[in-house]
């Protein structure tokens, strides 16, 4: 078995002329074409200005802050607040090993429709889902239930909208589906184009403002004291046991990154911290993508081409 392990590797080293390589680090790659971008970007610039490869992991964002606090990931491209403040509060200020770029992006997440939806229905707000009418409308496959995208699986933000689907009560009338980004915005496409209503989970810096005419449900201002999430890892009960019936708070994103990069790689963490994106740039990323039909990596070399002084003013 030795003789033939070590005949594999001198194998692939005549193939490749060298030993493999491991990368400098790990940085995540989630599921939405922003976060895809931005890690590319991350990772020319790491190869550019400081000569280190990364390796680009596709994982859950659950996974990936996993990872961090495992020192198996080094940067987490995009993470959302206040989705993640349990999770970011205790790896950064309980076990210390997270760190949060402070120059986020503001963002917001609603629940939507297409304006013609609304006319269409007569469905103004959230709650007005659980009128048996109303959610009829949504109704594509005859079930008696309307339906609803509500997220990516692996979306923290999934969960929550599953805990405020089941706090407003319209999991009732609604069934919640969870799929691919991608496909859920190719359904909003053909919707708009033939007329018919739909309603999904939006959140915004996104391109799907610039294609079409969208409008937020509206919902109770958000209220602290009527939102308490548990979440499913930590009990059978988390439905029953969470609340969250108003809007949601004011939320951002960041780029997160190891600690341990402080010490180890001051440069590489002083560049990850000094990252500046606006919403522009994030909705022009998620439109070339998810409309132009480019890869990540593609677009991410082309906004740094666009953008080597705002990258100068990162890696001083």
């Amino acid at each position: 078995m030795v003789r033939v392990f070590g005949a594999a590797v001198a194998f692939a080293i005549l193939l490749t002329g060298a030993p493999v390589r491991a990368a400098d680090m790990v940085i995540g790659l989630p599921a939405w074409p922003s976060a895809q971008v931005t890690a590319h970007i991350i990772a020319e610039t790491l190869k550019d200005r400081y000569g280190l490869d990364a390796e680009l992991q596709e994982r859950g964002t659950m996974t990936l802050l996993a990872g961090v606090g495992r020192g198996e990931v080094q940067v987490h491209p995009e993470v959302w607040l206040p989705n993640l403040a349990r999770q970011v509060d205790k790896l950064s200020n309980e076990d210390k090993v997270l760190k949060l770029n402070t120059a986020g992006v503001s963002a917001t997440q609603n629940i939507c429709a297409t304006k013609a939806t609304v006319e269409q229905t007569g469905v103004k707000a959230v709650a007005d889902l659980l009128k048996p009418e109303i959610a009829a409308q949504f109704d594509s496959d005859g079930d008696g239930k309307g339906e609803i995208w509500i997220g990516a699986p692996t979306w923290s933000s999934t969960e929550i909208e599953k805990i405020r689907a089941h706090s407003y009560g319209y999991d009732k009338t609604m069934t919640l589906l969870e799929m691919p980004e991608d496909i859920a915005m190719a359904a909003v496409d053909a919707a708009s184009s033939l007329g018919r209503p739909i309603v999904f989970y939006c959140y915004g810096p996104h391109h799907v403002f610039q294609l079409h005419d969208i409008v937020m449900l509206e919902e109770p201002a958000y209220d602290p004291a009527r939102w308490t999430i548990v979440h499913r890892a930590d009990s059978n009960d988390w439905l029953e046991q969470s609340n969250a019936d108003t809007a949601w708070d004011a939320s951002s994103f960041h780029v997160a990154y190891a600690a341990s990069l402080s010490e180890q790689r001051p440069e590489v963490a002083s560049f990850l911290s000094a990252i500046a994106l606006n919403a522009k740039d994030i909705t022009a990323m998620s439109y070339a993508v998810e409309v132009e039909d480019k890869p990540a990596d593609v677009v991410a070399r082309e906004w740094i081409a666009g953008n080597k002084d705002r990258i100068g003013e990162w890696t001083k």
